[in-house]
Protein backbone atom coordinates (compact mmCIF):
# COMPACT_ATOMS: atom_id res chain seq x y z
CA UNK A 1 0.00 0.00 0.00
CA UNK A 2 1.46 3.35 -1.03
CA UNK A 3 1.99 6.27 1.32
CA UNK A 4 -0.72 8.21 -0.49
CA UNK A 5 -3.26 5.41 -0.09
CA UNK A 6 -2.37 5.03 3.58
CA UNK A 7 -2.80 8.75 4.14
CA UNK A 8 -6.16 8.78 2.36
CA UNK A 9 -7.37 5.80 4.39
CA UNK A 10 -6.28 7.39 7.65
CA UNK A 11 -8.03 10.62 6.66
CA UNK A 12 -11.23 8.78 5.82
CA UNK A 13 -11.20 6.97 9.16
CA UNK A 14 -10.59 10.23 11.02
CA UNK A 15 -13.42 11.95 9.13
CA UNK A 16 -15.78 9.07 9.85
CA UNK A 17 -14.90 9.25 13.54
CA UNK A 18 -15.47 13.00 13.67
CA UNK A 19 -18.83 12.65 11.92
CA UNK A 20 -19.87 9.84 14.26
CA UNK A 21 -18.96 11.86 17.35
CA UNK A 22 -20.88 14.84 15.97
CA UNK A 23 -23.90 12.61 15.38
CA UNK A 24 -23.68 11.26 18.93
CA UNK A 25 -23.46 14.78 20.36
CA UNK A 26 -26.47 15.94 18.31
CA UNK A 27 -28.47 12.88 19.35
CA UNK A 28 -27.58 13.51 22.98
CA UNK A 29 -28.75 17.14 22.74
CA UNK A 30 -31.99 16.04 21.12
CA UNK A 31 -32.62 13.51 23.88
CA UNK A 32 -31.90 16.15 26.52
CA UNK A 33 -34.35 18.58 24.92
CA UNK A 34 -37.04 15.90 24.71
CA UNK A 35 -36.48 14.90 28.34
CA UNK A 36 -36.69 18.52 29.49
CA UNK A 37 -39.93 19.05 27.55
CA UNK A 38 -41.40 15.93 29.16
CA UNK A 39 -40.42 17.16 32.62
CA UNK A 40 -41.93 20.58 32.03
CA UNK A 41 -45.19 18.86 31.04
CA UNK A 42 -45.05 16.67 34.16
CA UNK A 43 -44.47 19.62 36.48
CA UNK A 44 -47.19 21.73 34.86
CA UNK A 45 -49.61 18.88 35.45
CA UNK A 46 -49.21 19.71 39.16
CA UNK A 47 -48.12 23.37 39.06
CA UNK A 48 -50.02 24.91 36.17
CA UNK A 49 -48.17 28.25 36.28
CA UNK A 50 -44.68 26.77 36.69
CA UNK A 51 -41.90 28.99 35.31
CA UNK A 52 -38.32 27.87 34.65
CA UNK A 53 -35.96 30.22 36.55
CA UNK A 54 -32.79 28.15 36.13
CA UNK A 55 -29.63 30.25 36.33
CA UNK A 56 -27.51 28.16 33.98
CA UNK A 57 -25.82 26.03 36.64
CA UNK A 58 -24.91 22.73 34.99
CA UNK A 59 -27.17 19.89 36.08
CA UNK A 60 -29.64 22.12 37.96
CA UNK A 61 -33.13 22.99 36.70
CA UNK A 62 -35.48 25.10 38.85
CA UNK A 63 -39.18 25.86 38.49
CA UNK A 64 -41.37 28.11 40.64
CA UNK A 65 -45.11 28.58 40.72
CA UNK A 66 -48.15 28.11 42.91
CA UNK A 67 -49.86 25.00 44.23
CA UNK A 68 -53.01 25.06 46.37
CA UNK A 69 -52.55 28.83 46.76
CA UNK A 70 -49.02 28.37 48.11
CA UNK A 71 -45.77 29.47 46.54
CA UNK A 72 -43.65 26.45 45.68
CA UNK A 73 -40.37 25.51 44.06
CA UNK A 74 -39.34 22.30 42.28
CA UNK A 75 -35.70 21.67 41.46
CA UNK A 76 -33.75 18.76 39.97
CA UNK A 77 -30.03 18.47 40.75
CA UNK A 78 -27.45 16.18 39.19
CA UNK A 79 -24.79 15.40 41.80
CA UNK A 80 -21.51 14.26 40.25
CA UNK A 81 -19.21 14.76 43.24
CA UNK A 82 -16.21 12.44 43.11
CA UNK A 83 -17.05 11.09 46.57
CA UNK A 84 -20.10 9.31 45.13
CA UNK A 85 -19.73 5.89 43.50
CA UNK A 86 -22.28 6.92 40.87
CA UNK A 87 -23.73 10.32 39.94
CA UNK A 88 -27.17 10.87 41.44
CA UNK A 89 -30.18 12.92 40.42
CA UNK A 90 -32.11 14.56 43.24
CA UNK A 91 -35.58 16.09 43.37
CA UNK A 92 -35.99 19.05 45.72
CA UNK A 93 -39.56 20.15 46.45
CA UNK A 94 -40.24 23.23 48.59
CA UNK A 95 -43.21 25.14 49.93
CA UNK A 96 -41.80 28.67 50.15
CA UNK A 97 -44.21 30.16 52.68
CA UNK A 98 -43.48 31.41 56.25
CA UNK A 99 -43.03 28.79 58.98
CA UNK A 100 -43.14 29.48 62.73
CA UNK A 101 -39.67 28.16 63.64
CA UNK A 102 -36.84 30.19 65.22
CA UNK A 103 -34.00 28.95 63.00
CA UNK A 104 -32.97 26.30 60.48
CA UNK A 105 -33.92 22.69 61.25
CA UNK A 106 -32.20 20.18 58.96
CA UNK A 107 -32.79 16.43 59.10
CA UNK A 108 -30.49 14.38 56.88
CA UNK A 109 -30.91 10.65 56.38
CA UNK A 110 -27.70 8.61 56.46
CA UNK A 111 -25.31 11.58 56.12
CA UNK A 112 -21.91 10.49 54.94
CA UNK A 113 -20.41 12.34 52.01
CA UNK A 114 -20.89 16.00 50.99
CA UNK A 115 -23.80 16.88 48.73
CA UNK A 116 -24.45 19.58 46.15
CA UNK A 117 -28.06 20.14 47.18
CA UNK A 118 -27.71 20.97 50.89
CA UNK A 119 -25.88 23.14 53.44
CA UNK A 120 -26.25 20.41 56.07
CA UNK A 121 -22.47 20.00 56.39
CA UNK A 122 -22.12 23.69 57.26
CA UNK A 123 -24.58 23.63 60.18
CA UNK A 124 -22.55 23.60 63.38
CA UNK A 125 -25.01 22.42 66.02
CA UNK A 126 -26.32 18.85 66.25
CA UNK A 127 -29.70 18.41 67.94
CA UNK A 128 -30.73 15.53 70.19
CA UNK A 129 -33.56 13.53 68.64
CA UNK A 130 -36.97 13.17 70.19
CA UNK A 131 -38.66 9.72 70.00
CA UNK A 132 -40.19 9.02 66.62
CA UNK A 133 -37.34 10.13 64.38
CA UNK A 134 -35.75 7.55 62.06
CA UNK A 135 -32.67 5.87 63.51
CA UNK A 136 -30.65 6.87 60.41
CA UNK A 137 -31.53 10.57 60.76
CA UNK A 138 -29.18 13.27 62.04
CA UNK A 139 -30.59 16.66 63.09
CA UNK A 140 -28.70 19.94 62.88
CA UNK A 141 -29.41 23.65 63.26
CA UNK A 142 -27.64 26.95 62.75
CA UNK A 143 -28.64 28.38 66.15
CA UNK A 144 -27.40 26.94 69.43
CA UNK A 145 -30.23 26.43 71.91
CA UNK A 146 -32.99 26.77 69.33
CA UNK A 147 -36.14 24.83 70.21
CA UNK A 148 -38.24 23.07 67.61
CA UNK A 149 -41.55 21.16 67.88
CA UNK A 150 -39.77 17.85 67.42
CA UNK A 151 -42.67 15.68 68.56
CA UNK A 152 -44.90 17.33 65.97
CA UNK A 153 -42.28 17.05 63.23
CA UNK A 154 -41.71 13.37 64.06
CA UNK A 155 -45.42 12.68 63.58
CA UNK A 156 -45.19 13.90 59.95
CA UNK A 157 -42.28 11.77 58.77
CA UNK A 158 -44.10 8.81 57.20
CA UNK A 159 -42.53 9.56 53.82
CA UNK A 160 -39.06 9.14 55.35
CA UNK A 161 -39.72 5.46 55.94
CA UNK A 162 -38.95 5.09 52.22
CA UNK A 163 -35.36 4.78 51.06
CA UNK A 164 -35.27 7.61 48.48
CA UNK A 165 -36.28 10.26 51.05
CA UNK A 166 -33.05 12.07 51.93
CA UNK A 167 -33.54 15.44 53.61
CA UNK A 168 -36.14 17.53 55.45
CA UNK A 169 -35.28 21.21 55.74
CA UNK A 170 -37.43 23.62 57.76
CA UNK A 171 -36.58 27.32 57.93
CA UNK A 172 -38.62 30.44 58.71
CA UNK A 173 -39.03 30.76 54.93
CA UNK A 174 -40.40 27.34 54.07
CA UNK A 175 -40.24 23.54 54.12
CA UNK A 176 -38.20 21.42 51.70
CA UNK A 177 -38.01 17.69 51.04
CA UNK A 178 -35.21 16.16 48.97
CA UNK A 179 -35.74 12.81 47.24
CA UNK A 180 -33.36 10.55 45.31
CA UNK A 181 -34.81 10.24 41.81
CA UNK A 182 -32.18 7.93 40.36
CA UNK A 183 -28.54 6.95 40.20
CA UNK A 184 -26.71 6.92 36.88
CA UNK A 185 -26.79 3.77 34.80
CA UNK A 186 -23.70 1.90 35.98
CA UNK A 187 -22.64 0.34 32.66
CA UNK A 188 -22.92 3.55 30.63
CA UNK A 189 -21.17 5.62 33.28
CA UNK A 190 -18.42 3.05 33.73
CA UNK A 191 -17.58 2.95 30.02
CA UNK A 192 -18.37 6.45 28.72
CA UNK A 193 -18.33 8.47 31.99
CA UNK A 194 -21.74 9.82 30.97
CA UNK A 195 -24.42 10.16 33.64
CA UNK A 196 -27.62 8.77 32.09
CA UNK A 197 -30.75 8.52 34.25
CA UNK A 198 -33.63 6.34 33.18
CA UNK A 199 -36.18 7.45 35.77
CA UNK A 200 -38.85 9.97 34.71
CA UNK A 201 -40.11 12.75 36.93
CA UNK A 202 -43.65 11.64 37.77
CA UNK A 203 -46.34 14.24 38.59
CA UNK A 204 -47.69 12.01 41.38
CA UNK A 205 -44.35 12.11 43.19
CA UNK A 206 -44.10 15.91 42.92
CA UNK A 207 -47.62 16.31 44.29
CA UNK A 208 -47.00 13.81 47.08
CA UNK A 209 -43.90 15.64 48.26
CA UNK A 210 -45.65 19.00 48.05
CA UNK A 211 -48.53 17.65 50.11
CA UNK A 212 -46.15 16.30 52.75
CA UNK A 213 -44.18 19.55 53.03
CA UNK A 214 -47.33 21.65 53.06
CA UNK A 215 -49.02 19.49 55.70
CA UNK A 216 -46.00 19.78 58.01
CA UNK A 217 -45.85 23.55 57.57
CA UNK A 218 -49.55 23.91 58.34
CA UNK A 219 -49.22 21.75 61.47
CA UNK A 220 -46.28 23.77 62.82
CA UNK A 221 -48.04 27.09 62.25
CA UNK A 222 -51.30 25.81 63.71
CA UNK A 223 -49.56 24.65 66.89
CA UNK A 224 -47.76 27.97 67.22
CA UNK A 225 -51.05 29.86 66.99
CA UNK A 226 -52.60 27.63 69.64
CA UNK A 227 -49.65 28.20 72.00
CA UNK A 228 -49.79 31.95 71.43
Amino acid sequence: MSDVTTALLAGAIALALVLHLAWLARASRNRAKAALAAEVASIRTVIADAVDISDGTVGVVTWVGSWNERRVQVRTIVDTLATRKLPARWLSVSVTEPVAVPATFDMMMRPGSPTTFSNFDHLQHTLPKAPGFPAEAVLRTDLRGARFPQNLIASHLDIFAEGPAKELLITPNGVRIVWLLAEAERARYGVFRQAAFGTRLEPALVERLLASASGLRDAINRQERQVA
